[in-house]
């Protein structure tokens, strides 16, 4: 693997036709290997006079928000350097010189910015529902599994299995693992074919890691902001809501607060990160687990606007449905509020409707028509899962990992009538982890009480 993608980087810089393999812009896990090991492939089962380049679809200055992607590449001995990302290849210029020919993985719709290069799309290979009036019109392999991973292991497996590496092997095995969730039936995301693909290469490679092991290993490293800035650490994982004018990110930082409150010269980089992106506000939320494994979430509300600011911490403070227990927290700074969250259950996505209630209270206050909300924005990490949004359940202009995913048995079939991945596969984003072991860490606390009395 590591002598090819060498290679690719070479091609890049010849005038030549590519068939580029590319990931979804939401760049997780997933998207990033399959495209990865399916371009590899590609190359060594097709005529050696074409060039198959995997590229990851984020700039390369966004790779450190993926935690997971950078520990697991460092794990393999694959370095970033050899990478390709999408600001480094001009698809467009290659498409106008008719040297594009794209492959789709983990995705099947083109982004708007992107939708000139429907006619380069050759193949697409998925693991979500189909949108029929957005797919191109090509060779479309579609299968609702937990992980795209699992696609692409069955394609190299049964195509030419002589050239899978361990390398790619572990790759594919440790991806699969974390988008099925360490396989847990309970948590039912793993299909029948996703376990069999993962034993499978275990099977071929008996050295792979234990699968408790490489889980833990990156779904710690998904959480892990060690070594972000404070700017990376609130873009990792951050929604966006507007009205009338009024811009508020709200963003999910995998700390104590205590420790982010701490961080050197946060203030001016709080202030650089509004200037930057024109924000109002600034809702930091605090997630990890204390000593005892019980979730903890805090606040954090950053607003130079002093009357907005009161509003919003008004409306939250006597917040009653749901009621969040807010307990103020010290801050030396007039523009910084900070609390601790008792009620632990409510998340982001429980939060950003008491949000729009405190702009309408704003413009209110203020004698401003709020008029109805402005579509909301969603952070880089999310584009993809804004094409699998339910349109019935969630807020409008909220991604889909902002709802409390739905948590189906594995089915015996993915493909049968009435199976509960008819819908699509649930979404898993870092919060919703958090708060599945929440609810498990909690659910545990209360049997403990009971069966002590």
């Amino acid at each position: 693997m590591e002598d090819y993608l060498q290679g690719c980087r070479a091609a890049l810089q010849e005038s030549r036709p590519l068939h580029v393999v590319l990931g979804n812009e939401a760049c997780d896990l997933d998207s990033t290997v399959s495209a990865l090991a399916l371009a590899f492939y590609l190359a060594k089962t097709t005529e050696a006079e074409e060039v198959f380049v995997p590229v990851l679809n984020i700039k390369r200055s966004e790779l450190p928000l993926r935690g997971d992607i950078v520990f697991f590449l460092q794990k393999v001995h694959i370095p970033e350097s050899i990478l390709i990302f999408r600001d480094e290849i001009d698809l467009h210029a290659l498409y106008q010189a008719g040297q594009l020919t794209l492959i789709l993985v983990d995705h099947h719709i083109l982004s708007k910015s992107d939708t000139a290069l429907e006619e380069a799309v050759a193949e697409v290979l998925d693991h979500r529902p189909i949108e029929p009036k957005h797919c191109p019109p090509c060779h479309v392999s579609v299968e609702l599994v937990g992980s795209c991973a699992t696609l692409v292991t069955e394609r190299i497996l049964q195509g030419a299995p002589e050239i899978l590496d361990r390398q790619t092997a572990a790759l594919l095995h440790g991806t699969i693992i974390l988008d099925c969730v360490n396989m847990d039936l309970k948590i039912g995301k793993a299909t029948p074919k996703d376990s069999k693909y993962v034993e499978k290469l275990e099977a071929l490679f008996p050295d792979l890691p234990k699968r408790n092991d490489i889980f833990d290993s990156l779904q710690k490293a998904k959480f892990d902001v060690s070594g972000l800035t404070t700017e990376q650490m609130l873009r990792k994982d951050q929604k966006t809501i507007y009205r009338q004018g009024v811009k508020v990110a709200i963003s999910a930082v995998y700390m104590d607060l205590e420790a982010f409150l701490q961080r050197s010269n946060l203030l001016a980089d709080l202030h650089a990160f509004c200037q930057a992106h024109s924000y109002d506000v600034l809702v930091a939320m605090t997630i990890f687990f204390n000593t005892h494994n019980e979730p903890v979430r805090q606040l954090a509300i950053f607003c130079p606007h002093v009357a907005l600011q009161t509003t919003i911490c008004e409306v939250l403070e006597r917040s009653h449905s749901p009621p969040l227990k807010l307990t103020p927290a010290s801050s030396t700074h007039p523009n910084l509020h900070a609390y601790l969250q008792g009620n632990t259950q409510v998340s982001r996505k429980k939060l950003l409707p008491l949000l729009q209630e405190a702009l309408s209270a704003y413009f209110d206050s203020m004698k401003i028509p709020s008029g109805q909300p402005e579509t909301a924005d969603v952070s880089r990490e999310q584009v993809d899962k804004e094409l699998d949004r339910a349109s019935n359940s969630l807020i409008s202009g909220l991604s889909q990992d902002e709802e409390d995913p739905p948590l189906p048995p594995t089915p015996m079939n993915s493909l049968v009538d009435e199976c509960p991945l008819d819908q699509g596969l649930p979404k898993l984003s870092a919060e919703a982890v958090f708060e599945k072991c929440s609810q498990i860490s909690l659910s545990q606390s209360t049997t403990a009480s009971l069966s002590k009395k």
